[in-house]
């Protein structure tokens, strides 16, 4: 038997320690503007007046630093007599980022007109700013949306490609980014080609990997459109050696004929300690409500300056300055930026405006070491199923093929048939949605080894 109470015991006790630093930690963080004149313009989404953060600049390599875990552990308000180990899903949100939902969500209540009107442009600019420090990208080039799938199709639909040209794919991508592609070909008459880069992910190596892709460009290729860390096997592609193998595909090209690097990056991004620049993809796309931990609701795609365009906005946005300007002078808006590929329409700004918090605690913490704590763990994790013999590893053990997702499957049982029994024991996981179903598994830096070894516990009862 699980011995249930001693370990749930354990957890109550890790996520309670650290609690009461937590009130100094947060105290250096800046609050909201309060509501100011009204801006000499007004267009239907409370534009605000326009607000120019400094050009972001690459970041300097992040040193490893000693992070107390428990304090970290305490600022969720989860129920922790579960073991939560779905952070690929959706995530709640640490302290810093509840607490300025709710400071902005107090504003829109009290006036939300005049909260809006100071608050809207500058707050989501500030948003895109701190995203761009995270990622070491120039935050010009951001733009804001609601979700990985939105930001996948926002990507996918605005390609500048014509009839004929090819999309290179692969048949171990998401739904969401072959029917973003299908559907964006149904528009511009560009073909889709999909190939395996591998037979089993676990068996996989980046020269096969590179290679098969490197194989598969012709003169008709533009696009690369890949997926960061697959969420059916959990391998991560190596994105920044596939990257550095177009460079010479790309060298003897026209810059209309490059190739794009296109990259749906969520199960990457919150995770590894990376930069735009040093992935060398081109655009990429990732929702900030999993691994990031940031309000419900949000999500990035970076493009690179040089990249941007080569896309087009597809929905029309009221953040860029001259948007609303453009319409009323029938003027062209001009080149394209970050601002104008996000969408606009009125949102949920209380979860908008607080993914500054969210990038704001990822730094508190340290990616350097919030990637290196979720490697230990889904390694720990990983290391502990290859010992049971009732159970197959899917995930390549080696961490420079994966993250933190770690897929399995238990001999005799399916997929679905073994989360139920895993929630059963009080641990959350997950089924992947494809035709081929593995469990999944995902400890992130809120976790603790406690937790990896609990769920283990409750896997080696789960037999055929």
């Amino acid at each position: 038997m699980i011995d249930r109470e001693a370990g749930l015991s354990r957890r109550r006790l890790l996520a309670g320690t650290g609690v009461a630093l937590a009130g100094s930690a947060m105290a250096s963080v800046a609050r909201a503007q309060a509501p100011a004149e009204p801006p000499p313009e007004s267009d239907p989404d409370f534009a605000g007046p326009d607000h120019h953060p400094p050009e972001a600049t690459t970041p300097a390599p992040e040193t490893l630093k000693a992070v107390d875990w428990n304090w970290v552990r305490g600022q969720w308000a989860l129920d922790w007599s579960w073991v939560n180990l779905s952070a690929m899903l959706f995530a709640s949100n640490p302290r810093l980022v509840r607490t300025a939902i709710a400071r902005h969500r107090d504003g829109l209540d009290a006036n939300p007109v005049t909260y809006l009107e100071a608050n809207n442009r500058p707050l989501q600019n500030a948003a895109r700013q701190a995203a761009g420090q995270y990622f070491g990208a120039a935050w010009e080039s951001i733009a804001l949306v609601e979700s990985t799938t939105s930001g996948v199709g926002l990507m996918y639909a605005g390609l500048l490609v014509g009839y004929g040209d090819e999309i290179l794919t692969t048949t171990h991508d998401y739904y969401v980014t072959h029917e973003a592609l299908r559907l964006a070909a149904q528009r511009n008459g560009a073909m889709v080609k999909k190939i395996s880069l591998f037979d089993e992910a676990r068996t996989a190596t980046i020269p096969q990997i590179v290679g098969r892709l490197m194989g598969a460009v012709t003169d008709k290729t533009r696009v690369l459109a890949l997926t960061w860390v697959h969420s059916s096997t959990g391998l991560k592609m190596p994105i920044g050696a596939i990257a550095q193998a177009l460079k010479s595909v790309n060298a003897t090209r026209e810059p209309h004929r490059r190739v794009l690097l296109c990259v749906d990056g969520v199960h990457g991004f919150g995770v590894e300690n990376e930069t735009l620049e040093s992935l060398g993809a081109d655009a990429l796309a990732a929702g900030c409500h999993k691994w990031l931990f940031g309000p419900r609701g949000t999500g990035v795609v970076f493009f690179r300056p040089d990249a941007i365009g080569r896309f087009a906005p597809t929905i029309p946005s009221f953040l860029a300055p001259n948007a609303y300007g453009a319409w009323l002078g029938n003027y062209d808006p001009g080149a394209n930026t970050g601002a104008r590929m996000t969408p606009g329409g009125f949102k949920a700004f209380e979860h908008v405006w607080a993914l500054t918090e969210a990038f704001q605690f990822h730094n508190m913490v340290g990616k350097a070491a919030i990637a290196a704590r979720t490697r230990a763990l889904a390694g720990r994790l990983k290391m502990g199923l290859s010992q049971m013999p009732h159970i197959a590893v899917r995930t390549p053990m080696d961490p420079n093929l994966s993250a933190g997702i770690v897929s399995f499957d238990v001999v005799g049982q399916s997929a679905d048939a073994v989360v139920r029994k895993l929630r059963g024991a009080r641990v959350i996981g997950s089924a992947a949605p494809y035709a081929r179903r593995h469990v999944r598994l995902t400890p992130s830096f809120r976790n603790t080894e406690a937790d990896v070894d609990f769920a283990l516990q409750a896997l080696s009862q789960i037999k055929g």
